[in-house]
């Protein structure tokens, strides 16, 4: 059987996106064909044995789109190998603590149980003040978000490295 990977995001600015390019860059590596494109850009999942799907995090959502996504193809994913993850938390710390323990947004929860995603990781993300709107900047200052780079590679590789083993093994 052919396996062919989806790696699908939604960003803001960039950074989730460099996530998932990171992530089909490892699965690639592992002999798996795989595409990498943004939410907007995939039209069906008719070709795709397996999705990995990833949206930044915004005031505790994910963005619309990537929402929209899911709800769109909710039965497509269901009968797929799906993986999800979220970026977003800045500052020191593991991820989901930042995030108060979840590992998805509360309002998608009924959704993604549904579709029964292998795992969710939750990475942390790149918060560029150079990049902000003047509401991004005043919203970022009164929820005292730190601003920088905290992405964490080597966790977003090992993630990556443990999705190509689960798809080599199904193969």
């Amino acid at each position: 059987m052919d396996t062919k990977i989806l790696v699908t995001y939604a960003t803001k600015h960039g950074a989730t996106e460099e996530i998932a390019n990171k992530i089909g860059e490892i699965i690639r590596q592992a002999g798996l064909p795989t595409d990498v494109y943004p939410v907007k850009n995939v039209k069906n999942l008719v070709t795709y044995n397996a999705v990995i799907l990833g949206s930044a995090v915004y005031i505790g959502s994910w963005r619309k789109e990537a929402v929209q996504f899911l709800k769109a193809n909710q039965q497509a994913l269901a009968a797929r190998a799906v993986w999800l993850f979220s970026s977003g938390p800045t500052g020191e710390g593991e991820p989901i603590e930042l995030l108060k323990g979840w590992r998805f947004p509360p309002a998608q929860r009924s959704l993604v149980e549904s579709i029964h995603p292998r795992n969710i990781a939750v990475f942390h993300g790149n918060l560029d003040e150079k990049k902000l709107n003047a509401v991004e900047k005043w919203l970022t200052k009164n929820v005292k978000a730190q601003t920088g780079d905290f992405r964490d590679w080597n966790a977003v590789t090992a993630w990556a490295i443990s999705i190509a083993d689960a798809l080599q093994k199904s193969m």
